[in-house]
């Protein structure tokens, strides 16, 4: 029956894995639940051991004693180039071009117009036909300020003509987890003289991103998935040096001018990528994502690609044990085509992950029939991967997903 004849000699194996995998002592940086395994990184990472402090800190003696002078003496006025520059290394980013605070959608929204009208002379804007909502939705609604055209495509048949002004895709599909060509698309689009926003959610903290060996012209992420800063925190925007000065951004709030302070009514904006300030920092929001990535320190990213890449094999091997259930692999088997999650196609998907969690077991679900797994390698074992698959068998075996109890609430968050 599929890998229900997986005997214990099998998790032996895995557990041999975690003996040899140098990140191991990652997993120590986190507080994971006792007996549950967190396949769902991609969504929000686990909360690193660190944060709890920090943030007890900024309310109770920054905020609490220190009051307005926080703002200066504790460093709360900087925290957005500070934060942003310690992401920037994760990406590829030279310090002075990475900047933390706001949202995802807004940090998008200011990359796609500053995008396009660096191009002002063109009139298309490409996106993936596929893309996460908000990233189809923001390029409709620049399109429609800018007086452009909005159009969908597949990234792997892109191609790009001489009316296009901006190429916007999301380096990992988030519900396949297929990773695009990031270097080949960023090419073409710069033959075809066109400006390149990548949306690295899926892929900052999950696998290593040169943007400045890239030619990057933006890029925009969050914190809250694989950079484990916790529910609704900041997003990054990169702006490389090289478009700074020339860059039209549309939102231009008081603490990206250059004298934010002088309180003038005419905007003149910051030096640098401090222009890409726009209101008052999230403080709290914002300590909790700089706590957060101390995890990183002394972090190989390339060790970090290699265990994905390992315990997605592991995955897909004991996923394709369970075909006979009607369960298939939907992200690319390739390694150099697989960001850090696989993806699973059933007809009950939602019903299984359900089964799952009261198994300990929690991964996500993606309408309408895909059951996703991140798999974020700082925290997450071989043994994880085997208990969760393992699990899963289980449950198919015995139909458990088919209780009533387990049927999709339409009312319910599904994140």
């Amino acid at each position: 029956m599929g890998r229900m004849t997986l005997g214990p000699e099998d998790r032996t194996a895995a557990e041999a894995l975690d003996a040899r995998d140098p990140l191991a002592f990652a997993r120590g940086r986190f507080s994971v639940p006792e007996g549950v395994v967190y396949l769902d990184g991609n969504s929000l990472g686990a909360l690193p051991s660190g944060v709890r402090a920090a943030v007890l800190d900024a309310v109770d003696r920054q905020w609490g004693q220190d009051l307005i002078g926080s703002w200066n003496g504790n460093g709360w006025w900087t925290l957005p180039e500070r934060v942003g520059d310690r992401i920037g290394a994760l990406v590829g980013a030279a310090p002075g071009q990475t900047i933390c605070g706001d949202s995802t959608s807004v940090q998008l929204f200011q990359a796609l117009t500053a995008a396009a009208r660096l191009r002002p002379d063109r009139r298309v804007l490409l996106t993936d036909a596929a893309n996460f909502p908000t990233d189809q939705y923001l390029a409709d609604a620049v399109a429609r300020l800018l007086g452009l055209e909005a159009r969908r495509v597949d990234p792997a048949a892109l191609e790009v003509g001489p009316d296009v002004a901006v190429v916007a895709l999301s380096a990992v599909d988030y519900r396949t987890g297929e990773l695009w060509d990031v270097e080949e698309i960023t090419r073409k689009a710069h033959a075809a003289g066109a400006v390149v926003v990548w949306d690295l959610c899926h892929a900052a903290g999950a696998l290593p991103v040169d943007l400045d060996g890239l030619g990057a012209d933006a890029a925009v992420g969050c914190t809250y998935k694989y950079l484990n800063g916790g529910p609704g925190a900041p997003a990054w925007l990169y702006l490389p040096r090289r478009h700074q000065q020339a860059a039209d951004l549309p939102l231009t709030g008081w603490t990206g001018r250059a004298d934010p302070f002088g309180l003038a009514g005419a905007y003149e904006p910051a030096e640098g990528v401090a222009r890409a300030r726009i209101g008052t920092p999230p403080v709290l929001s914002m300590v909790a994502v700089e706590a957060a990535l101390d995890v990183w320190d002394g972090v190989d990213l390339a060790a970090v690609r290699a265990k994905s890449l390992a315990l997605g094999d592991l995955l897909i091997t004991m996923a394709d044990g369970l075909r006979e259930y009607g369960l298939t692999v939907v992200t690319p088997r390739a390694g150099a085509r697989r960001g850090s999650q696989v993806s699973l196609r059933h007809e009950k998907a939602y019903e299984l992950g359900q089964a799952l969690i009261t198994r300990g077991v929690v991964g996500d679900f993606r309408a309408p029939d895909l059951l996703r797994l991140g798999l974020a390698p700082l925290y997450l074992r071989y043994v994880d991967v085997w208990d969760a698959m393992h699990a899963l068998a289980g449950i198919l075996a015995a139909n458990e997903h088919e209780a009533p109890r387990y049927r999709r609430d339409q009312t319910a968050v599904v994140t």
